[in-house]
């Protein structure tokens, strides 16, 4: 709703943000469209004040699909098969994502405001790489597209930090906010919905799950065994040895191996979930930088 009423208004300059404004708020449209987005931000607030933002951001990346819905049956425009291909792959992801958070995330412990501000620091140079040389090689407004998507996951994981009581960080939640809806009106005016809308909500969930791995030390279900997990069978070599086993329920753990070859070892862990445990659990960092080092010796 918001893309279809920027779309037709005159262009938007940053350097007459007061006549922008205006001409925006004169748009009953995009008064509609941005009121209903600003009670979904309070929606989305609450969430994170009660679930871990992997999991918040995993189920609000359904948008992507919703988008390209309406796309097609309110505006009946068919999606091109790139298009086509690039919201498939999205929701794909997205399936995937959900079956992978069936039994929920584990939370995991606040993190610092310096690790916030250092993400923030790390979005505004992404933003000015998309907004400048990259924009050129993309399509119309996909540039502003995810560097607005990239400014609200900024806002986002800022806001998760401060319902968590870092309140500090409020003044870097408006200001991420502030101008990520700066560049998606700019984006609406240059590109179709599905292009700079879409880019947006990929980066908007995309990146703060990363946030929630990385930032917040949150896990997926079963730590560092979990969901794909191998073991040892008849045919494993014979010199194979079994170094430690995961917990898991009804013997479903995986199990980490070690064993010599002729020109020179393999250690595995057994488990797809070993990665995302890196960052939360310590012991996990400790024993991969111990194979890395024994192997690199």
């Amino acid at each position: 709703m918001q893309h279809d009423a920027v779309a037709t208004l005159p262009t938007l300059s940053l350097r007459q943000p007061l006549r922008a404004i205006g001409a925006l708020l004169r748009s009953p449209r995009w008064v509609v469209g941005f009121a209903t987005g600003l009670a979904g931000w309070g929606l989305y607030i609450g969430a994170l004040a009660l679930a871990p933002i992997s999991l918040v951001q995993g189920v609000s990346a359904g948008g992507i699909g919703l988008l390209a819905l309406i796309v097609q049956r309110r505006r009946g425009v068919r999606l091109g098969a790139r298009e086509a291909a690039a919201v498939t792959l999205s929701m794909s992801g997205l399936v995937l994502l959900a079956a992978s958070l069936a039994g929920g995330i584990v939370t995991g412990r606040a993190t610092t405001t310096a690790d916030v501000l250092l993400w923030l620091a790390a979005s505004i140079a992404a933003v000015l790489v998309l907004t400048g040389p990259v924009s050129r090689t993309l399509a119309g407004g996909a540039g502003l597209g995810l560097a607005a998507g990239t400014l609200y996951a900024a806002g986002d994981i800022a806001t998760k930090a401060a319902v968590a009581g870092d309140v500090v960080l409020i003044a870097a939640v408006l200001a991420s906010h502030g101008a990520a809806f700066a560049a998606l009106q700019l984006a609406f005016q240059r590109g179709g919905a599905l292009v700079t809308a879409g880019l947006n909500t990929l980066a908007t969930n995309a990146l703060p799950i990363v946030a929630g791995l990385a930032l917040f030390h949150e896990r997926v279900p079963g730590g560092a065994s979990g969901h794909e997990t191998d073991k040892v069978t008849p045919k494993s070599p014979s010199n194979v040895r079994i170094l430690a086993k995961g917990t898991n329920p009804d013997e479903g753990g995986a199990e980490m191996v070690h064993f010599e070859t002729d020109r020179g070892a393999v250690f595995s862990v057994g488990s797809i979930t070993w990665v995302s445990s890196l960052f939360p659990d310590e012991h996990v960092s400790r024993i991969t930088r111990n194979v890395l080092e024994r192997f690199t010796a």
